[in-house]
């Protein structure tokens, strides 16, 4: 994966001036726009439509320092307008870019991305490969944004507001694996962007054929398969550095991509204030 991150790099910085298929580039890479996406996300810190504006704004700064008129400049980068481009650039720079024509800067530049992979060989990572017929996920849903680091508020609001009876009747709904209540995170934004939202189920799993209570939220989930990573420690920080090891560590490491589909957590053992817990991360995957 590394290598594909890196041509995908080489390929955004030849086609600056143009426009980026991330589907098409995808394919050619071997792989799926929404693995592509989710791993450079994750790896760089930022979406992949986010790295290719900054560069964009990096080298037309450049560019607004010569002699070329500005709407020769925005309409070779995209832009429709000077209006649209000077938008853009501010949001990159905090200036405008005739400010820049005029003083020289400030400038704030989006270095070259390069992808390096790091083998320490201290840390085992506890993972099972499981394949799973269809099943179904019910329970009591909400949309909220993504939070990547620290206790999301919304989830914890979300999870409080329900009756300690709501609690009771979902486990003893729960009748296939992953068992027990379930933290599931779905429609997630491809960039894995802060901030965006996404769909979050408190509930627990079934099997295809039982019947889902009407007054629950359900989501089908296919047949496939799941890599399924074991964390404990302090709550939620083991957990969220689990999912941030998948990328930087177990990803680049292994025959595997992530398929589209919800992430789950099953919290298997926990203390009595959640200050520390073992949980297993699912993510539905495919062979690379």
């Amino acid at each position: 994966m590394i290598a594909e991150l890196n041509r995908l790099i080489e390929f955004v910085e030849t086609h600056l001036d143009d426009d980026i298929d991330a589907t098409s580039l995808a394919t050619a890479l071997g792989t799926t726009e929404y693995h592509l996406r989710r791993m450079f996300s994750s790896l760089s810190g930022m979406p992949l439509s986010e790295y290719i504006r900054r560069r964009r704004m990096t080298v037309a700064a450049a560019e607004i320092l010569g002699n070329d008129e500005m709407l020769s400049i925005a309409v070779r980068y995209g832009y429709g307008s000077t209006e649209a481009f000077s938008r853009a650039f501010r949001a990159v720079h905090g200036v405008a870019p005739g400010d820049v024509r005029r003083d020289g800067g400030p400038l704030r530049t989006q270095p070259q991305i390069r992808f390096r992979l790091t083998v320490e060989g201290n840390i085992t990572m506890d993972t099972r490969i499981v394949d799973r017929p269809a099943f179904r996920l019910v329970g009591h849903a909400v949309r909220l944004p993504l939070i990547h680091e620290g206790i999301n508020p919304h989830i914890h609001a979300h999870i409080a507001s329900l009756p300690p009876a709501a609690h009771s009747r979902l486990k003893a709904l729960s009748d296939t694996e992953p068992s027990g209540l379930l933290q599931v995170s779905a429609d997630v934004d491809p960039d894995y962007a802060e901030g965006t939202e996404l769909t979050y189920l408190h509930g627990v799993a079934i099997s295809a054929e039982t019947d889902a209570p009407d007054d629950l939220d359900v989501i089908e989930v296919p047949a496939g398969t799941w890599a399924v990573f074991r964390t404990e420690g302090d709550h939620p920080g083991a957990l969220q550095a689990g999912w941030a090891a998948t990328a930087t560590d177990w990803f680049p490491s292994n025959p595997w991509r992530l398929r589209p589909g919800p992430s789950l957590v099953a919290v298997l053992d926990r203390a009595e204030d959640f200050s520390t817990a073992t949980c297993e991360l699912w993510l539905p995957v495919e062979r690379a």
